[in-house]
C-alpha cells in the first residue's frame, strides 16, 4: 500500500483568533510532528503540505512559508518542519485540504492509497480533511501526536468521531 504524509496547516504564523491555544498545543506536539516528517523522509514517503491561503489567493506557497518563519509567533517551530525540496504544497481556501484544491489529483498521480494525516487544528481542518479523504476512497491514519488543537475536549470528540463513524485509524506514539 502506498502512503503519503499530508500536513494540514502546519505552516502557520499564529496571528489569528485561536492562536494562543493552538500555539501552546503546537509546542506540546512539535516532537510528534518532527518525528512524522523525519519518518516519512526516511521511508521516502511523499510529503504534501496544505496550508490556508490567509486571504491572499495567489498560490504563493514560498511566501506563506517565509512569512510564518520570518514574522510568525512560532517561527522556530515552523522552521523545523518547513517543506524541503521535492515536497508538494497546496494552498487551501477552506477547512478541508481537498476543498477547491488539486490535492486529489496529486495523490492519484502518486497512486496513494493511505494518507498519514497530521496538522492543526485537529478538531477543525484535520477532521474535515480526514472526512473528505475517506469520502474520496483513501484510507486515513491520523497521527494524533502530530496534531495540534485549540480545545482538548473538541479534539477528543473529533478523534472519536473519526475513528467510530468515519473509519479512520488513530495512531499514537505516546509523545
Amino acid at each position: 500500500m502506498k502512503d503519503a504524509l499530508l500536513l494540514v496547516d502546519l505552516i502557520n504564523d499564529f496571528r489569528h483568533e485561536d492562536a494562543d491555544a493552538l500555539l501552546a498545543s503546537f509546542r506540546a506536539r512539535h516532537d510528534g510532528m518532527t518525528d512524522a516528517i523525519a519518518g516519512a523522509r526516511h521511508r521516502k514517503i511523499p510529503i504534501v503540505y496544505a496550508s490556508d491561503d490567509e486571504g491572499v489567493w495567489d498560490g504563493d506557497a514560498p511566501r506563506l512559508v517565509r512569512r510564518a518563519i520570518d514574522e510568525g509567533r512560532g517561527r522556530e517551530l515552523v522552521a523545523a518542519i518547513a517543506p524541503q525540496k521535492g515536497d508538494r504544497f497546496v494552498v487551501k481556501p477552506r477547512y478541508s485540504a481537498f476543498d477547491h484544491t488539486p490535492l486529489v489529483l496529486i495523490l492519484r498521480e502518486l497512486e496513494i492509497e493511505r494518507i498519514l494525516l497530521a496538522g492543526a487544528a485537529t478538531e477543525m481542518c484535520v477532521v474535515q480533511t480526514a472526512i473528505d479523504a475517506r469520502e474520496l476512497g483513501f484510507k486515513v491514519t491520523v497521527l494524533v501526536d502530530a496534531c495540534a488543537s485549540v480545545d482538548a475536549r473538541d479534539e477528543r470528540l473529533a478523534l472519536e468521531y473519526l475513528e467510530r463513524v468515519v473509519g479512520a485509524l488513530l495512531e499514537r506514539t505516546g509523545r
